[in-house]
């Protein structure tokens, strides 16, 4: 540090206590000469004390406590992670064609807050090659920007912090009820429970992403696994029921709940081992309006598909199986995708997210969304034993039922016309037959389909509600997050009245 007694002065004093303050790496000069274009900046405005102290307030906002508090555009940022993965160094041409070949080595940090890639350039990559280790704490100087899978730091400066420790487990192998905020290179092998199809989204910059879920469990528990862009098509490979290893997967949390993440360098691949999941299910007998719960039984009644009209045009569908445990029966109504599940009588089937709505008739219904896993046991798996033992027996109950009870299979074919014709929206049935009461219940059914949606468009206005519009329609969005005029989004949740009631907005 040079001599500040060569300026003089009591302002120069309260510069020096300023800058003593400000526990930074920043050199005085460098402090020094911001304060002076500081003051040269107000026309006068303020002297140099003023100035100084605006200067420590600026440098002080890049210091970031946790990972999480990381922002692309920040100047600069100081913080310590765990190294939980080492990347292969890569080279590349510079732009100046007489420099030398560039270097650069992407490593993973955390801390409980979550994790972020730090790019390390020439002399640093080949030193993470030789001398870094997964599980070492490091402390981290660099500038944060968005990199091509999110947000990354590219480093100024890292150096290894022996007696700092950080609160991140960095495991061979991952069982669900290990995984936490912020771990990568995660290897998981689980049992597939259900597989969602490939939906499209754009991208801020215009491209178009890809992205579609594998809900996996094993003894311990259960976790989404998303997958990204090409690895979406991986969501096609799978049936319910195979067992994967999940590789080089990273962790993040959405709506309070850990996921699973592959991207670029993650995998998914089909292995030869035994893994079971057991679920914690709750009885039908303790079931309650506004839960969201896990349930499982026999299947004691099916009834066929059914497809609607959305108010926005598109094509739903929805279909119905009812199932019984040794405390009672609920019916499940299967949407969209979840409808296509190939569920017979007297299978043993595991539900697990499903919504408890009042159904039809003051009888309560389980509602599986695109939130909602469904899984047919195997017979013989410890998780089928004690499900609904007679299952099959109960379905055969079911056929002596008669004509008034609930089920859409327990109508004759103009009943199911009825029914059918009811959740397109074709058929008011206020005859009071059978059928009409059935085509009422179906009616109420695709009213209930109608409110969960997605919607992607352009944010046209903000506040209360914020406005979307995709070029062909506006909704209306209700949702607590902060959104800029022009920022194209996608909203999931419930619709009434005309508007998303968000519970997802990304």
């Amino acid at each position: 540090m040079r001599d500040l007694a060569d300026h003089g002065g009591t302002s120069m004093g309260a510069i020096e206590e300023v800058y003593e303050d400000l526990d930074t790496d920043v050199e005085f000069e460098e402090f020094e000469a911001a304060v002076e274009d500081k003051v040269e900046q107000m026309g006068g405005l303020a002297d140099e004390e003023t100035a100084a102290m605006l200067i420590a307030h600026e440098l002080r906002d890049e210091e970031a406590d946790t990972i999480a508090d990381i922002e692309p555009g920040m100047n600069e940022v100081k913080f310590l992670g765990k190294v939980t993965a080492i990347g292969e160094i890569r080279t590349f041409e510079r732009d100046d064609e007489a420099a030398e070949e560039g270097r650069v080595c992407n490593v993973d940090v955390a801390d409980a807050s979550g994790s972020v890639r730090v790019a390390l350039w020439d002399d640093m990559a080949a030193a993470a090659e030789e001398e870094l280790e997964v599980g070492q704490v490091l402390r981290v100087m660099g500038r944060p920007k968005e990199g091509y899978s999110g947000l990354e730091v590219s480093a100024d400066k890292v150096e290894p912090d022996e007696d700092a420790e950080v609160d991140v487990q960095v495991l061979d192998t991952y069982q669900v009820e290990d995984l936490t905020l912020g771990a990568s290179d995660v290897d998981l092998v689980g049992q597939v429970l259900d597989t969602d199809s490939i939906r499209t989204f754009d991208r801020d910059d215009g491209s178009e992403g890809r992205v579609a879920n594998l809900t996996v469990g094993d003894e311990t528990g259960r976790v989404r696994v998303t997958l990204w862009d090409g690895k979406a098509d991986l969501a096609e490979e799978f049936d319910a029921g195979e067992v994967v290893e999940v590789g080089d997967g990273y962790v993040r949390e959405r709506d309070g709940d850990l996921e699973l993440h592959v991207g670029d360098r993650g995998t998914v691949e089909r292995v030869d081992e035994d893994v079971e999941y057991v679920p914690e299910t709750t009885d039908v007998a303790d079931l309650e309006i506004g839960q969201t719960v896990d349930v499982s039984g026999g299947v004691i009644e099916t009834d066929p598909k059914r497809t609607f009209d959305r108010d926005d045009g598109s094509e739903g569908q929805v279909r119905n199986v009812r199932i019984k445990d040794e405390t009672g029966e609920i019916r499940v109504a299967l949407w969209g995708d979840k409808a296509d599940r190939e569920i017979e009588l007297a299978d043993r089937v595991v539900f697990t997210d499903v919504e408890i709505q009042d159904g039809w008739q003051d009888d309560l219904e389980a509602s599986a969304n695109w939130r909602s896993t469904v899984t047919v046991l195997d017979e013989g798996s410890d998780a089928a034993t004690g499900v609904a033992d007679g299952a099959a027996g109960a379905a055969a109950e079911s056929d002596d039922r008669g004509a008034d009870e609930t089920g859409l299979g327990a109508f004759a074919e103009d009943g199911q016309k009825a029914a059918a014709e009811a959740v397109a929206g074709e058929s008011g049935g206020d005859d009071g037959s059978a059928a009409s009461a059935e085509g009422g219940a179906a009616a109420a059914t695709a009213e209930r389909s109608s409110e969960d949606v997605e919607f992607t468009g352009t944010v046209v206005q903000t506040g209360d509600p914020v406005v979307l519009d995709d070029g062909q329609q506006t909704k209306a969005v209700d949702t607590d997050a902060s959104l800029r005029l022009g920022e194209e989004i996608t909203v999931r949740g419930p619709e009434r009245d005309g508007t998303i009631d968000a519970d997802d907005v990304f």
